[in-house]
């Protein structure tokens, strides 16, 4: 029986880059490196109360090719969540917008990582 969504693994170019951007943008702490012949070529990331997990794996081929994609939509807890993260992110100088979702909801679009993958948040 599946239960659910363990981790998103994201290509990146720059694990270093990539890090402190989830860490500092979106709050995600590091749980796991995983270092190949002395180098850290991927990360598993968590926050406080958050599934799934989101690993980074060096790829930079792989990272290009999804510039501009947006292959994550992060669940928060409310409609006036997403208002807050809006805020919060308009202080951190992180380019974004809010938008009504299908279900008449609120949804954070326009939030890129270091290589323009679109990371959404989302409330119904």
């Amino acid at each position: 029986m599946l239960i659910g969504i363990h981790h998103i693994k994201l290509p990146v170019s720059d694990v270093a880059r990539s890090r402190a951007w989830y860490q500092r943008v979106l709050g995600f702490e590091t749980t796991i490196e995983f270092v190949e012949e002395g180098v850290v070529n991927g990360l598993a990331l968590q926050c406080d109360g958050c599934q799934p997990q989101i690993a980074l794996r060096l790829d930079p081929d792989r990272a290009r090719a999804w510039s501009g994609f947006d292959p994550v939509a992060l669940l928060v807890s409310s409609r006036d969540e997403v208002q807050r993260w809006s805020a919060r992110l308009h202080d951190l100088g992180e380019p974004h917008d809010v938008v009504q979702g299908h279900h008449g909801g609120a949804v954070l679009v326009g939030l890129h990582d270091p290589d323009g993958i679109e990371i959404r948040l989302y409330a119904d």
